[in-house]
């Protein structure tokens, strides 16, 4: 998963950007780069590993002068985290620069990568999303919108891009709109961005998503929009129940409410009688346990603190790193949780080391019951769209049953949300959501697999 921002018609569109990716670092916390259009045409960039506001000082986005600008916060579902592997993407090619940011994952680009390598093209990272640059930069069309249409045309899977050729932007969605990506104004200049709170701090109004299938340009010449083909719609439910900011709208809802009406009904499912509390873990989960405490009752206390200069512990990218932060991310309020009977709220359990720990800080400071309760069903597969769940042996669901789980993460009881309670409780549900990591249902075949180096999906 990773936040892409982009900006064209101001006369500060990098620093926008700029601005705009702090609001999308919850997307991404490995790498950060920012690609902007001179008014002489020259397209520059810097890409810098770590943190948006540790890799980029002033002195790094003042030379970045210039109307359109593109930015991008990377977090890798697999491989290696490298200054190679950064967004946005630049190249040069016969017409001028090109430049690309990608959220998603690609399923077929090992195979197309290796069509192109066949014919010739040289790679300069291992990121699947260098296909698309290829893609466009081989393409026969003039439009830049239709370059572009010719390379989504060859591929397979999640990408909501923004792309520049030139001094024109380009924003698209994939045909099934697996990701989210909005549009806003900003006097006279058009913003894009991954999720609507971005808008919110460069002071953009939303007018509305990028539709799926959907590439509009924005250039000299206006606001254009092309529709590609579209395909049954399979928009990411994981977007709602964690990774978008709960003062967001995605997919044409409040993150936060649909987390709020995910509590509520877990705590119509997953009841617990005779429980004293209940709170949630923080943050990603707040929304859930309000829900969950207005519909049981519970009161709803801050039995967890988090500090918020450590990143989410599930995208890290080893396992080592997420058990570090464990440790330094929370530290749970003794007057609160001593002597009582309490329910924890989290949005997910993926591979259980980070709630395990969380259950042993919980006890060490006198709860004397404790009760796991998950607005999402058991993770049982893997996704192939920008989560990183690469194989069925890292998560727990998918090797233990809910019993076992309790026992391995040490709580009383443990309760899932329902697939169906889950579906109904999002905006726009219950049809048109990728649920496969859950359900085991997928909209695509699996990626293609060769025996080459495994590509890195940088989103």
């Amino acid at each position: 998963m990773c936040g892409i921002f982009g900006v064209w018609g101001h006369q500060r569109a990098a620093a926008l950007t700029h601005l705009g990716l702090y609001s999308l670092q919850h997307r991404g916390q490995e790498s950060a780069g920012i690609v902007a259009v001179a008014p002489d045409g020259v397209a520059r960039g810097v890409r810098k590993m770590g943190l948006v506001s540790e890799g980029f000082a002033a002195a790094d986005v003042s030379p970045l002068h210039g109307p359109v600008a593109i930015g991008h916060t990377r977090y890798s579902t697999a491989g290696s985290s490298t200054i190679d592997n950064a967004q946005p993407v630049l190249a040069r090619f016969r017409e001028g620069h090109l430049a690309l940011a990608h959220n998603g994952n690609l399923v077929n680009a090992l195979e197309v990568r290796r069509e192109l390598e066949d014919r010739g093209s040289i790679f300069s990272s291992s990121m699947d999303s260098e296909v698309l640059v290829h893609l466009m930069a081989r393409s026969s069309a003039v439009k830049p919108e239709h370059r572009l249409a010719d390379a989504m045309a060859k591929v397979e899977g999640a990408s909501s891009l923004l792309v520049l050729i030139g001094s024109t932007l380009l924003a698209a969605r994939d045909p099934r709109g697996w990701r989210p990506l909005v549009m806003g104004r900003l006097g006279d200049a058009w913003v894009f961005a991954s999720e609507t709170c971005a808008l919110d701090i460069v002071g953009a109004t939303v007018e509305r998503e990028v539709l799926p299938g959907e590439i509009i340009a924005v250039d000299r010449d206006g606001v254009r929009s092309l529709q590609m083909p579209t395909l049954p719609l399979t928009r990411c439910v994981f977007e709602h129940v964690y990774f978008a900011r709960p003062d967001s709208y995605v997919f044409g809802g409040s993150v936060d409410r649909a987390r709020r009406a995910l509590g509520r009904q877990l705590a119509r499912e997953q009841p617990c009688p005779g429980a004293d509390l209940v709170f949630a873990v923080p943050d990603s989960s707040n929304s859930a346990a309000v829900g969950y405490a207005e519909e049981s009752g519970l009161r709803l206390e801050l039995a967890l603190i988090r500090n918020h200069y450590v990143g989410r512990t599930f995208i890290q990218p080893s396992q080592g790193d997420r058990d570090a932060k464990v440790k330094v991310k929370y530290n749970p309020v003794r007057e609160v949780l001593a002597g009582k009977s309490v329910v924890m709220v989290d949005d997910s359990i993926v591979r259980g080391t980070t709630t395990r720990g969380l259950v042993a800080l919980i006890r060490a400071a006198g709860a004397r019951e404790v009760h796991m309760r998950v607005s999402s069903p058991p993770i049982t597969g893997p996704c192939y769209y920008g989560i990183d769940t690469p194989s069925k042996e890292e998560l727990i669901a998918a090797n233990y049953t809910v019993p076992e789980i309790a026992r391995r993460i040490g709580v009383d009881s443990l309760g899932y949300l329902s697939l169906e309670g889950m579906l109904a409780a999002v905006p726009d549900g219950p049809k048109g959501f990728c649920h496969a990591c859950f359900s085991g249902e997928y909209p695509t075949a699996p990626p293609t697999t060769a025996d080459r180096t495994p590509l890195v999906a940088a989103k």
